[in-house]
């Protein structure tokens, strides 16, 4: 069991016997109890609330029941001291005897420490990318990608049920305008000259090999025919090569889903209208005229009667369309679909979206919580462009992509674990900036090469001590590390509960902060053994140290490796 878990434990214990002593009551809640670090070392190991979040409704003062945990907790053996800071949080010291125990916790578990059940294997779907399929994938679609990626890692981690979704926009106007751009290349692969693409037109060259695979196969059947002849055909290729092209890229990410949905195949099948019958029964969709729009003049505004969902009713602004006037759905109408599909086999959903799309988020909240009746809990995850600097200059587009940059391009410049980890040290919800220059620096300011060579450097000294003096890590002498060896313990002890937070609060740039600062606190030890000979890992005539140091490194090398994974980033042994 891992140390938090295990203070954890001692103060759910502490707390029972308070009750068995009639000092607090049994039926208390305590789900808002926590244990964390402080924020000054200086003020302990660990620090619970417990005092301060029962003591209103245990009837008595945050200090008298502080004292009265404390009593409880000095009388463990993990606990080497405890105390009452303030109006009454308590500040514990773990023993040396704990941070030794955790870890060979870490040793034993190897990739699987900071892996719980706490998910229990509840189902939870989450849906990123979804990009229109009507070109490759771009920067504007990467960090959604990177951060829907982790999460459901950092989720299936902690013991969720994960399905990874990508809702494919199939149906609509863009896929025609897609279709009629490769109608274009599919007439320039029969040797047509093409001097412009018409404006309003995709005009990048990555739609040139499917016009020449579709006049390999129609030849010039459909060079001059009726757009109508051809529009469907031209429509599901040109979809299909897109999507070959996405999985493609995506694949250059290491980004991965289980489902690939469609919309068109959704429509298809009368899931909307399913879902528009299941809330008519309920009289949460009725026939109504919208109000007129605000800045709409007479002249310009027509009322018309259109099938409204009830959106307001569950906290929107007021209540949405699901099919426009000429009987078509409405993208909304669509979605509500969609997440009522999504529903069906999942307890949670999540959406990772890009910020573009924030004023749709309450009307779809709105219609999740009416086709589920509450049941299914719902988040959207809002993620902010990114932008793109060479050097700090602004990064030119790529003419061949269509006037941006891609993924692809993006990768085979910088590398996968470049991207994902920038992707991933920010909060997605805040904005930033994606230097080539810079996340490719070998320097502190470069967080993904901090954290890799912290990795790279304690493989190097494993390898040297094996090579040339004969030492191996060794869990037999770790009761001669001091203190700070020991305070390396500490930090390293953190990351399941780093793990959990960021799964439980959705937040995967957490590991990334985290393991920027367990690297520099390795950093900051390799450093100090710079100055002192007697702090350095492999130390000459005592073996027994160097042993404990170098299991010491080896398995905090495990932690960042397991964070790494994590982020989908790999964990470098050279640099």
């Amino acid at each position: 069991m891992m140390l938090f878990h295990i203070f954890q434990q001692h103060i759910e214990k502490a707390l029972d016997e308070l009750v068995v002593d009639g000092d607090l009551p049994g039926e208390l809640d305590r789900k808002n109890v926590t244990l964390e670090p402080p924020r000054d070392a200086s003020h302990g190991d660990l620090s619970t609330n417990a005092a301060m979040v029962l003591c209103k409704a245990a009837g008595q003062k945050p200090r008298d029941l502080a004292e009265k945990i404390v009593e409880k907790l000095k009388l463990l053996d993990d606990v080497k001291a405890a105390e009452i800071a303030g109006p009454g949080f308590i500040n514990m010291w773990v023993s040396d005897e704990v941070l030794i125990a955790e870890l060979k916790e870490i040793a034993a578990l190897g990739a699987d420490y900071g892996r719980s059940t706490k998910g229990q294997g509840i189902t939870v779907n989450i849906e990123y990318v979804s990009a229109n399929p009507t070109g490759p994938m771009h920067m504007g679609h990467c960090r959604g990608a990177v951060v829907g990626d982790a999460l459901a890692d950092l989720l299936e981690f902690i013991g969720y049920k994960v399905i990874r979704e990508y809702y494919v926009n199939d149906a609509g106007g863009q896929v025609d305008i897609l279709a009629e751009s490769t109608h274009i290349r599919y007439r320039e692969a029969l040797g047509e000259t093409i001097l412009a693409i018409p404006e309003g037109l995709y005009p990048g060259d990555y739609l040139k090999p499917v016009g020449w695979a579709l006049a390999q196969q129609f030849g010039d059947q459909y060079r001059d025919a009726p757009i109508e002849t051809w529009l469907p055909i031209f429509r599901k290729a040109a979809v299909a090569g897109m999507m070959d092209m996405i999985r493609a890229d995506l694949a250059l990410l290491g980004i991965k889903h289980d489902v690939f949905s469609s919309e068109a195949e959704l429509l298809e099948a009368g899931k909307a209208d399913a879902a528009e019958a299941e809330l008519r029964a309920r009289d949460l969709v009725y026939d109504g005229i919208l109000e007129k729009p605000k800045g709409k003049t007479v002249d310009d505004w027509e009322a018309v009667e259109l099938p409204l969902f009830r959106s307001s009713q569950f906290g929107d602004d007021q209540d949405r369309p699901i099919k426009k006037s000429n009987g078509l759905w409405t993208y909304f109408g669509g979605d509500l679909a969609y997440h009522f599909q999504k529903a069906q086999s999942a307890d949670e959903l999540i959406d990772i979206w890009g910020a573009d799309h924030s004023g749709t988020v309450k009307r779809i909240k709105a219609a999740v919580a009416a086709l589920t009746q509450g049941k299914t809990k719902f988040d959207v995850k809002l993620v902010q462009m990114v932008r793109l600097l060479r050097d700090g200059e602004p990064e030119k587009m790529s003419k061949r992509s269509g006037n941006f940059v891609t993924i692809a391009d993006m990768v085979k410049e910088v590398g996968k674990d470049a991207v994902r980890f920038t992707m991933l040290t920010r909060k997605a919800d805040a904005q930033m900036d994606f230097d080539f220059v810079k996340v490719t620096e070998a320097s502190r300011d470069n967080p993904v090469f901090y954290v890799q060579y912290a990795h790279a450097r304690i493989q190097s000294t494993l390898r040297k001590s094996a090579a040339e003096d004969n030492i191996h890590p060794s869990a037999e002498h770790l009761a001669l590390l001091g203190a700070e060896e020991l305070n390396l313990i500490k930090q390293a002890a953190q990351f399941p509960r780093i793990v959990e937070a960021a799964a439980v609060n959705r937040e995967p740039h957490r590991i990334a902060f985290y393991l920027n600062d367990l690297s520099a606190a390795f950093h900051a030890y390799w450093n100090m053994g710079n100055d002192r000979p007697e702090l350095r890992i492999i130390i000459a005539n005592n073996p027994e140290l160097t042993s404990a140091r170098l299991f010491l490194a080896r398995y905090l090398g495990q932690v960042i490796k397991n964070g790494l994974a994590l982020m989908g980033v790999s964990a470098a042994d050279k640099m």
